[in-house]
């Protein structure tokens, strides 16, 4: 009971600014080590040679899931407010408008949906959307590369790596409470 009472309170604001810049974070702690073991990765001919400065694909593919676990997070309401502000966040970060960085993030949406189709599983989404993003079909064997389809050794792989990146919500409740 008293870990209730000593939870932080969070406004919207607060919470977009914590969540943003944990994801933001992880990536930019993270995306070496997926890049090595994609480069690595015995499903492919050759070496993609991903270079680690190139996250920015990684970056949108990880903020769209995160954002898309808003909405099943919180009530919609409280979601749309949450996501706005992000967006205006993510807008100044980008130098554009947040009308264009919500643009953006529904592109990747709707690119990650299709990819995924008709499965709902949002790590399968992004380990998907990572290959398709980073041309990966070009360094499978020619099976696969025929098949213009992913390895499934591969994406088991990319799956238990993109896990990681999805926000804690249960371990995010127990330390902060957020307005409503």
């Amino acid at each position: 009971m008293l870990g209730t009472l000593l939870k932080k309170r969070l406004s919207d604001t607060q919470l977009a600014n914590v969540f943003l810049n944990g994801i933001f974070e992880i990536v930019d702690n993270g995306f070496v080590e997926v890049v090595d073991l994609i480069n690595e990765d015995l499903a492919f001919v050759s070496s993609p040679s991903i270079p680690a400065e190139r996250n920015g694909q990684f970056t949108m593919i990880v903020v769209v899931a995160n954002i898309s676990s808003l909405e099943t997070t919180f009530e919609t309401v409280q979601a749309n407010r949450i996501e706005k502000i992000i967006f205006e966040q993510m807008g100044s970060l980008m130098g554009v408008s947040a009308v264009d960085a919500e643009a953006k993030v529904r592109e990747y949406q709707k690119f990650m949906q299709r990819i995924n189709h008709p499965s709902k599983n949002m790590v399968y989404a992004m380990s998907k959307a990572v290959f398709q993003k980073y041309d990966l079909n070009d360094f499978q064997d020619e099976y696969f590369k025929r098949l213009q389809s992913p390895n499934p050794l591969f994406l088991k792989r990319m799956d238990q790596i993109m896990i990681n990146f999805l926000w804690d919500w249960d371990s995010f409740f127990k330390k902060y409470k957020i307005d409503e």
